[in-house]
């Protein structure tokens, strides 16, 4: 498993430790990647991606990293398990429900609905991430 992520703020990447602290805690194996520095080759040979990313503007994905990477799989994440998850400060989430209709339209099966945070996780919100490591584990 591959936990691609991209944040700003810290925000995400803290959700990104906490659901692998999930997966892990239930004996499974993933490894934590910046956006910047992954490749289609990190995802090609994976059972399941999971992808983070902070709400940016008027909530959409970051575009200097996160959408171009996003954007390459379309053609190459067709059948694969993939799990959704970020931050965001403003809004209402609609950017997720987005993010989730364009991965399904590339072909992936998505594990859940996506996890979303508002802000930084504290409390219920790190058990809520850490939950959902726990689901994708499975």
């Amino acid at each position: 498993m591959k936990i691609i992520y991209f944040s700003q703020t810290g925000n995400t990447e803290k959700m990104a430790n906490l659901i692998l602290q999930g997966i892990e805690s239930e004996g499974k194996k993933a490894e934590l990647i910046e956006v910047s520095s992954a490749s289609i080759d990190d995802v090609i040979n994976e059972e399941i991606i999971i992808l983070g990313c902070s709400a940016y503007g008027s909530e959409e994905l970051d575009d200097s990293e996160m959408e171009p990477f996003v954007e390459s799989l379309a053609r190459k994440i067709q059948g694969k398990k993939v799990a959704l998850f970020g931050s965001w400060g403003w809004g209402n989430g609609e950017w997720m429900t987005e993010w989730e209709k364009r991965m399904e339209s590339y072909g992936a099966i998505l594990i859940s609905e996506g996890l979303t945070v508002q802000e930084s996780p504290e409390g219920e919100d790190e058990d809520r991430c850490i939950s959902f490591g726990k689901l994708i584990a499975k």
